[in-house]
């Protein structure tokens, strides 16, 4: 009976640490931040204003500065021939270089409310950049076909110069569609675009746009 008593209290005192010590390390950690204004202390500064600095893979983006002519190939469905439309993209730097905005135009044949094909005015817009917390790519993108904003996240391959973005939108409620782009830069005046789409567990290629520096 002793000896169950003894490990009763044990477990006690066990219990209590367990429940105390991290209330008194918060404790502890409230009064330094107290005594220092409720300022991060100098290492966290110094992380924070790493993780906020431009990098090369920032550089790599900036490559795709500036104005450029697009052609557009859009797939309706895989077994039919793609419609081709023209556009332009401006592309600009931010925030010193941290982000990259883009502003899209075009104009495309789309359905109209009575079916029949009918001239529609694009215009889209895309935030780029890298995130160095995560190590990703990041992208937001909107247009005027829709009210979402879709983001996405994606790496780079230096051997294809290909980005790779993948995304997850929902167009309809209860329609999340799958999405990949691809990015490949063949030189510093032309680049392309793919953009795929998972229809029913099948990757379907439904878009593809050839830039051209102007």
């Amino acid at each position: 009976m002793k000896n169950l008593n003894y490990i009763r209290s044990v477990c006690a005192l066990s219990l209590s640490a367990a429940l105390v010590l991290p209330a008194l390390a918060q404790e502890k950690d409230a009064k330094k931040s107290e005594s220092s204004g409720g300022a991060p202390g100098p290492e966290m500064m110094a992380a924070m204003m790493e993780m906020a600095k431009v990098g090369e893979n920032h550089k790599l983006l900036e490559q795709s500065a500036g104005n450029w002519s697009c052609i557009v190939k859009f797939w309706m469905s895989p077994d039919a021939p793609p419609t081709e439309s023209t556009g332009s993209v401006v592309r600009r730097p931010m925030m010193g270089g941290r982000y990259f905005v883009s502003d899209h135009t075009g104009k495309m044949q789309m359905p109209g409310p009575d079916g029949k094909m009918t001239d529609f005015e694009f215009k889209g817009m895309a935030i780029e950049g890298y995130d160095n917390a995560k190590k990703k790519f990041v992208s937001s993108w909107v247009d005027n076909m829709g009210t979402g904003i879709m983001m996405s996240e994606g790496d780079y391959d230096a051997a294809a110069k290909a980005f790779t973005f993948r995304a997850e939108y929902e167009a309809m409620p209860g329609m999340k569609m799958k999405i990949r782009e691809v990015i490949t830069i063949a030189d510093k005046n032309h680049q392309t675009m793919e953009w795929y789409e998972d229809r029913g567990g099948k990757e379907v290629k439904t878009m593809e746009i050839k830039y051209t520096r102007k």
